[in-house]
């Protein structure tokens, strides 16, 4: 899907990296549930210490070993389309930390097939 341009709304799911959904990760699921909705895109990126709700700190450090680090998953498409899929987030995300944010795509161009 090529094509997005202009003003568009970004899509930030936080969780936790060991957050479950019928045995499979869930942002896992998250990101198939956008491609299957037909956003333009989505990312997950892990991050290396956080807290959140519940003020517990989890962090990469290497005396600390947390399993549960926080995960962000970033979701970029038309408000229309994102507004739409949300709630196939609420059966999802049950705790964690959901966000809109209006943005501007300045570019978005998916890798040319080899020939």
């Amino acid at each position: 899907m090529n094509g997005l341009m202009g003003n568009a709304l970004r899509l930030t799911v936080l969780i936790g990296e060991s957050d479950v959904w019928h045995h499979r990760p869930l942002y896992t699921e998250i990101v198939h549930r956008a491609h299957q909705a037909g956003l333009a895109g989505a990312s997950v990126f892990r991050g290396i210490e956080g807290f959140g709700a519940s003020s517990l700190i989890h962090t990469q450090r290497l005396l600390s070993l947390s399993e549960d680090l926080p995960v962000a998953i970033v979701i970029v498409d038309t408000e229309e389309k994102i507004r739409d899929f949300l709630p196939r987030l609420d059966e999802l995300v049950r705790e964690g930390l959901v966000t809109l944010e209006s943005c501007e795509v300045v570019r978005h161009a998916g890798r040319r097939e080899a020939r």
